[in-house]
């Protein structure tokens, strides 16, 4: 599980530790961001401790016309033991009392440069990412088409085999083997491979290849929505595949459902082409266009027409 310390939204926004030195290996557990109006004003009955402090200009000016009594209790009652870090944007001057409080808590306080909503906003994405759900999944993700597609099924079905075919043809792999899946947002899952994998496909018979080095730049991506997944399992003859495309499966992961789509796989079999068409299929249903439907359509069309001829 990854974990977020103050230290590490200092490194990534290049924030100044002006104060509680001590206190920058807390961790961030929440990606929400507070702004103290009300806790200035002295209403801390509702005080969210747990999440990272932004004040901007409104507290600040608000802070600078309280008695120096006041400013002391404030800022201590601010300074929580359980608050990750107090940010101060716009280069502001840190108050004394602030400093003082930090230090004796243990709570850092940050200075950055730049606007109060511009940093609101870009550090409240960061911790998003990184604070979103992750699951693993065992499988290959590939940008195909600009469609992120999760190709799933027992081991030894031909995944990476099927992976490499595709990047051939010019798309991007984006993870092997093992996919880590976060859920950035409601019905958005993002994938991305672990580090220790990154750019490697593992082909039975050959062993591990850096793809980014054979292929090119171009031929990987660090991260990819995941959009539809398909599943390859070895042909079955008895079981019957669905062969109009009109009953959509789904599949859940974390608290997404996803397209899933189940290709039985044999010897003749294109399997990259069939999932090339699946992609683009994927997109043109998106578009309206549903080809299933159509054919369904002009099928009932032509039964009522002889129902009425046979009257």
């Amino acid at each position: 599980m990854i974990q977020v310390t103050t230290k590490d939204v200092i490194e990534k926004f290049n924030l100044k530790l002006v104060s509680g030195h001590d206190g920058v290996g807390k961790y961030i557990t929440m990606s929400d961001i507070s702004r103290p109006g009300l806790e200035m004003a002295g209403y801390f009955t509702h005080y969210p401790a747990n999440r990272i402090q932004l004040i901007g200009k409104t507290e600040y000016s608000f802070f600078e016309m309280l008695p120096s009594e006041l400013k002391k209790e404030r800022m201590f009652k601010l300074c929580s033991q359980d608050t990750p870090a107090i940010v101060v944007s716009r280069n502001m001057e840190i108050p004394q009392e602030l400093i003082d409080a930090s230090n004796e808590n243990n709570v850092p306080v940050l200075q950055t440069s730049m606007k109060t909503t511009s940093f609101s906003s870009r550090l409240t994405n960061f911790l998003e990412s990184k604070l979103a759900p992750l699951t693993a999944v065992h499988g290959v993700l590939v940008d195909v088409y600009g469609i992120g597609v999760l190709i799933i099924g027992k081991s030894g079905v031909g995944k990476s085999e099927t992976a490499l075919e595709l990047i051939k043809k010019g798309h991007r792999l984006v993870a092997d083997d093992c996919v880590e899946i976060r859920q950035e947002a409601e019905n958005l899952l993002i994938g991305s491979p672990p580090p220790l994998l990154e750019h490697l496909l593992e082909i039975r018979g050959i062993g591990i290849i850096d793809i980014m080095t054979l292929f090119g730049a171009s031929a990987i991506r660090p991260y990819k929505r995941v959009t539809l997944i398909i599943e390859l399992e070895n042909w079955d003859a008895e079981k019957t595949y669905d062969r109009l495309g009109l009953d959509e499966e789904k599949m859940k992961i974390i608290d997404t459902e996803i397209t899933k789509l189940t290709i039985p796989v044999q010897p003749g079999r294109n399997v990259s082409v069939i999932i090339e068409v699946a992609a683009m299929n994927y997109r043109l249903k998106k578009m309206g266009v549903n080809a299933a439907q159509e054919f369904s359509r002009r099928l009932d069309e032509m039964i009522s027409i002889h129902e009425i001829e046979d009257i």
